[in-house]
């Protein structure tokens, strides 16, 4: 049951990266056509296709408690994560609230889907 507490988490997860390339995307459209607006666009695409590949990951491999899902969702979502954090949260670009909800969400995936396979791996050597 936890596994898929943390595959729930993860696609709220990717959702909410979902919506955050979006505004990335409508932000970079405010600015005039620049290698900055290029790059605007890039954050935009990267963050949608991390999103959808950690939703994906969630719904196919973190519910059926796989061990691939774990590593493959603990790799992608934390590196977004921390860039994040240190690009965007700590510099205060954005507010803590709602800004932290993200992380916070990536955090309780980690741990739900980390409780799951270590209880697997308990089991399996019984």
């Amino acid at each position: 049951m936890m596994h898929k507490m943390g595959a729930i988490l993860y696609l709220l997860w990717g959702l909410l990266h979902i919506k955050a390339a979006i505004a990335t995307y409508q932000l970079g459209a405010t600015l005039d056509p620049s290698l900055i607006q290029g790059r605007v666009y890039q954050d935009a695409w990267n963050l949608v296709f991390f999103a959808v590949s950690v939703s994906v990951i969630a719904v196919l491999l973190n519910w059926r408690n796989s061990r691939l899902g774990f590593w493959l969702n603990l790799s992608i979502a934390s590196v977004t994560d921390v860039g994040f954090i240190l690009h965007v949260l700590m510099p205060g670009y954005i507010p803590m609230i709602p800004g932290i909800i993200g992380p916070i969400l990536w955090v309780f995936a980690v741990i739900f889907t980390a409780i799951a396979i270590r209880k697997t791996k308990i089991t399996e050597n019984i």
